[in-house]
């Protein structure tokens, strides 16, 4: 169980179908209210994202934490083309930015 948010970093990330995406190297928190609200993945699979860009990945989309990080939703593709939108997922329009 993990007793710090800052043990997340450096954990391997899983989409839902067993897929591995990357390991975990940045957070984005909300300070005020303490929460994590989203992951920074880098080096990720050149499966999943088109040229293994880092992306950010809301908590949201987040279903388990333990030994590895389990996604509950990513798009089965992540494409860098100018002027895409980014995929949909079954909750409603949610975005991944890549940096």
């Amino acid at each position: 169980m993990l007793e710090e948010v800052s043990e997340l970093i450096g954990l391997q990330v899983y989409t839902n179908n067993g897929v591995f995406l990357g390991n975990i190297n940045n957070l984005v928190v909300d300070v005020e209210n303490g929460l994590v609200e989203g992951v920074f993945v880098g080096e990720t699979n050149p499966l999943l994202v088109e040229g293994s860009k880092a992306v950010s990945i809301p908590y949201r989309w987040v279903q388990s934490v333990g030994d590895v990080v389990l996604l509950r939703y990513f798009p089965k593709r992540v494409s860098l083309k100018k002027g895409a939108t980014a995929s949909k997922s079954p909750e409603s329009e949610k975005k991944v930015s890549t940096k």
